[in-house]
């Protein structure tokens, strides 16, 4: 049983250690300025020509 718990609590520590370590270089991700958005190239949508699909409605 003491084992159990000895196993158990270090599994916690190591969780607990990766959890501290993720959420501080998480934080220091989010300090970058972003891109503005505008500068991104749009990509073409088109249309989707029904009346020719050889494909019917599923029902």
């Amino acid at each position: 049983m003491t084992s159990f718990f000895t196993i158990l609590f270090i599994i916690i520590g190591v969780n607990v250690l990766m959890m501290i370590f993720s959420l501080s270089n998480n934080k220091r991700k989010t300090k970058k300025p972003a891109t503005d958005i505008s500068d991104a190239p749009t990509s073409k949508i088109y249309p989707i020509d029904l009346i020719s699909s050889k494909y019917k409605k599923a029902v």
